[in-house]
């Protein structure tokens, strides 16, 4: 029998996704589903990879969506359609199953209407499975249902439940203690005396399929020098010798994670000998931004199929097959496959997966949420105007408005460039100075003040009140049009490196409902700035004046130089401080270790001992002081390896007292000593 024509295949299957996508057809859609139900019907072993973007909670959205695909399936003649991990109620789910049982009944009964669906084609749909009458243990399963023949067949359950990370999937869920489909009558009421009935492997059509969820596949203990879990699902699973493995996931997209996967997947296929599907979800909820990009791996390991990043797709693959539909990575991805975890300023290979992270992370943020549109302030900075241009490409322009605020600090140049940004990309635009609020502020300040002083001591000498004052009545602005005009929220703007520092406002920059490049540094933002230019159909829509001008929050004067205070003299240099930031959250170096390490920055721009010293002082203490920042950040999409998102990186706000330095032995014999 001759192969198939697996372009003509993806060609089909990409007019059909307009359907699945939109659930509206048109004059070919029948046809097209018959020349696919032909190329399906001359051999066994075609399954359908459905990448599809959910909502947390929504039931009846994922429900009717994955019923669309399921019928789809059916259609064309599918062995098998294979969803997300948690594809009925969406991924992370959090606490939403302990304080909301509702949801989880409502959700088995969606799995068993679905089921009816799946006659012919058999299905693998996630969903969160009530453990029923238990004493110990968890309340919950992440399982997937293997749905056919109108019925649910068989349960796979998750084995291995991550909690670093953004991950805290034991919170509620209970790991299974076996990998496998267990059988269907165990469906609420699965035990561990019930393992002997296990068996590893599903077969559909002839080929016998080992299926895992997430999570599962990340333990090969082979391809990495350090395992979190004693068991390796994968590896019991290969025991029964399953034709193809199969993987049910949502895994979010960060910086790195694409190289990692991508070899851990090609290795473990390799290894044994076994082709490789890997499923992943699209679309975003909340910090996580997923790209899709599911794929299959041959029994060599080769690559031989793969999704689209960052949409929907339902791609089409026999993995038996060493054939099929590769659409490109974000560009640069795939030249960094085998790249080592070294710092660098050259950003090129991420810039495109870093703008579509955020950008798919602000669409699925405002559709999910209900919200339409976003009001910004344009201060003419790095900040605020890249945020604008990936708020005009998720939302569209029309549903933009910036808004210049200037005070007596802000200079021509950044009214001019605010001006400038907003008629290059569109949006709407209007300038609202703010130094009445300013002054009357100050006004009301300086009675306030006098009378708490009469009762209080100890007021600062300097402080920045002033500064703040500025940055809040921003927001109060903000705040407002927001509250006047409906669906619309203010964005944040701060960005990592500032954040990092507390070099940002509470209830100024850091407020708004969502913040867009909480986890950029600010060289990236410098490099992503360049890259949108040269890169979106509107090209050089951010002035150049705006990527050569120093970083300044313009909330105050440099008294040496008589202008508005420039960020780096106030921090350090930014390739300096993103260093310090990424070798503390990549390789987790201590002080000295930093302090006696050649930086990136210093092979150019010579840096006397003592003026590191000085930088990495500053760094500790800043961060510290900033740990209650990190707290309030409003909600952030992660975007790098690792981040200061609340549910990426958890330290408690009261541990600012630690000493980053450490102590040696010899001193704290020294205190033990004076202390006695």
């Amino acid at each position: 029998m001759a192969d198939f024509d697996e372009n003509k295949l993806a060609e089909l299957a990409k007019q059909a996704d307009v359907f699945l996508q939109t659930g509206v057809k048109n004059a070919d859609t029948e046809r097209v589903f018959d020349e696919i139900q032909q190329i399906v019907a001359a051999e066994a072993g075609f399954v359908g990879l459905a990448q599809i973007d959910l909502t947390i909670g929504d039931l009846k959205g994922n429900g009717l969506k994955i019923a669309r695909y399921i019928r789809y399936a059916e259609r064309v003649g599918l062995d098998m359609i294979v969803f997300p991990e948690l594809a009925l109620m969406g991924y992370p789910v959090e606490d939403i199953i302990d304080r909301h049982p509702v949801v989880v009944a409502e959700n088995v009964r969606w799995v068993k209407e679905l089921a009816k669906l799946a006659q012919n084609t058999t299905a693998l749909v996630g969903f969160v499975e009530p453990r029923g009458d238990t004493t110990v243990g968890r309340q919950y399963y992440n399982a997937v249902a293997v749905l056919h023949n109108g019925e649910i067949q068989g349960i796979v359950r998750k084995r291995l439940l991550p909690t670093y990370s953004e991950f805290n999937d034991s919170r509620y869920i209970e790991p299974s203690p076996v990998a496998g489909v267990q059988p269907a009558d165990t469906l609420g009421a699965f035990t561990p005396d019930k393992i002997a009935n296990v068996k590893k492997t599903l077969t559909v059509n002839g080929i016998s399929y080992g299926i895992s969820i997430c999570e599962d596949c990340w333990n090969n203990k082979a391809f990495f020098h350090h395992t979190l879990y004693a068991v390796d699902p994968v590896d019991e699973l290969a025991a029964d010798k399953p034709d193809v493995f199969v993987n049910c996931s949502a895994s979010p997209c960060r910086a790195k994670k694409e190289q990692l996967k991508h070899n851990m997947l090609s290795f473990t296929a390799k290894q044994y000998g076994i082709p490789f599907v890997y499923v992943n979800q699209a679309g975003a909820m909340d910090c996580c931004s997923f790209d899709g990009a599911s794929r299959v791996f041959s029994a060599t390991g080769t690559l031989t199929a793969r999704a689209v990043s960052f949409a929907e797709q339902c791609l089409i693959v026999n993995p038996t097959k060493n054939k099929g539909a590769v659409y490109p990575l974000t560009n640069g991805l795939e030249k960094t496959l085998s790249e080592e975890k070294v710092f660098t300023l050259d950003y090129e290979n991420d810039l495109e997966r870093t703008y579509k992270t955020i950008v798919q992370a602000i669409r699925g943020y405002f559709t999910k949420c209900g919200l339409k549109r976003a009001v910004l302030g344009l201060s003419g900075g790095l900040d605020s105007t890249v945020c604008a241009v990936l708020l005009a490409d998720a939302l569209g322009a029309e549903n933009v408005f910036g808004v210049s605020m200037p005070s007596k600090i802000t200079s021509a140049e950044s009214r001019d460039d605010a001006a400038a940004l907003a008629k290059n990309l569109g949006i709407h635009f209007t300038q609202m100075p703010i130094k009445e609020m300013v002054d009357a502020a100050n006004g009301c300040f300086a009675e306030l003040f006098a009378k708490v002083e009469s009762q209080w001591d100890c007021r600062y000498k300097a402080s920045f009140t002033q500064d703040n004052i500025q940055a809040r009545s921003r927001a109060v602005f903000l705040w407002g049009i927001a509250n006047e005009f409906a669906a619309c929220i203010p964005i944040a703007t701060s960005d990592k490196s500032e954040l990092y520092m507390g070099y940002a406002t509470i209830n100024g920059d850091m407020s708004g409902g969502f913040a867009p490049i909480a986890d950029v540094p600010k060289t990236k933002l410098f490099a992503l700035a360049r890259w949108m230019n040269a890169n979106r159909t509107v090209k050089n829509a951010v002035p150049e004046s705006v990527i050569l001008k120093r970083p300044g929050a313009e909330l105050a004067i440099d008294p040496k130089t008589g202008k508005p205070l420039i960020a780096e003299d106030a921090l350090m240099p930014y390739p300096f401080l993103d260093e310090v930031i990424w070798r503390i959250e990549n390789k987790h170096e201590s002080y000295a270790e930093m302090l006696n390490s050649e930086f990136l920055y210093e092979k150019t721009t010579p840096v006397s001992r003592e003026q590191k010293t000085a930088w990495l002082d500053k760094f500790y203490k800043r961060m510290a002081g900033a740990l209650y920042k990190w707290s309030i950040l409003p909600p952030a999409v992660i975007v790098e390896s690792r981040s200061i998102n609340k549910s990426d990186y958890r330290q408690p706000i009261t541990s600012c007292r630690i000493d980053y330095k450490g102590k040696t032995q010899s001193e704290i014999s020294e205190l033990l000593n004076l202390s006695a």
